[in-house]
């Protein structure tokens, strides 16, 4: 059982930043290989955790290589490793999120990037009540760990076909829904770092069922499914 970062996965990854290139990826293969199976281990015990208040779809190991196609940064390799908890079944919306870098671990969830039929969604649920999600960010625990919703995807002024002046401008400019918690190298080597993850994604849960009621149903309040 991994209930940890090991402190070599933070090394290699360090180093990897440092040397982006594939000639160094190559002489340092058995150490990769060695983090990845040290990495799924705690992936895998978040995961048994997970089970226990959630049910999980699936679970996504983001690759080490970059898709370099379209970038200007034409660096061959992450110098992360992320991956991800899908929420199973149509009626449970929304994801947790884990990713570990030397000097900007953090967790997260929510909805990031959602499809224009959805984003609309959320947007017209918020024009027209927006105090059962401000009340959920405002819950004494979650805002004590989350804060708020990331506010770095957002239109500059109002979405087309919302008011610029309405109460709940700040809401609706959102292009994407999540929430991020920040640790420290020393807080994910810690032993107990995989229970503080589980139990600061169980504070994600009535965010993540409010969601799934928005997103199920439509403004009336009937179910979609």
């Amino acid at each position: 059982m991994t209930t940890s970062v090991s402190p070599s996965s933070l090394i290699f990854l360090q180093k990897l930043r440092e040397n982006n290139h594939k000639d160094w990826m190559q002489d340092h293969k058995k150490e990769y290989l060695a983090s990845e199976v040290s990495l799924k281990e705690l992936y895998k015990e978040i995961l048994m955790g997970l089970g226990v208040t959630d049910e999980i779809e699936k679970q996504k190991i983001f690759r080490i290589n970059r898709d370099v196609r379209f970038s200007n940064n034409k660096t061959p390799y992450n110098s992360h490793r992320s991956v991800s908890w899908s929420r199973a079944g149509a009626s449970r919306r929304g994801s947790y999120y884990l990713r570990i870098e030397p000097g900007k671990c953090a967790i997260g969830g929510g909805f990031f990037g959602p499809e224009p039929q959805d984003l609309l969604r959320i947007r017209k649920e918020f024009e027209m009540d927006s105090e059962p999600i401000r009340a959920i960010l405002d819950q004494k625990e979650f805002k004590k760990f989350y804060k708020n919703f990331n506010q770095e995807y957002k239109v500059k002024t109002a979405p087309k076909g919302f008011d610029t002046l309405d109460p709940n401008i700040d809401l609706i400019r959102l292009k994407s829904f999540f929430v991020v918690h920040e640790f420290t190298d020393a807080q994910v080597q810690s032993p107990n770092f995989a229970a503080t993850v589980l139990k600061a994604f169980e504070l994600l849960r009535p965010y993540f069922d409010y969601m799934s009621d928005v997103l199920t149903t439509d403004l009336n309040g009937a179910s979609t499914l």
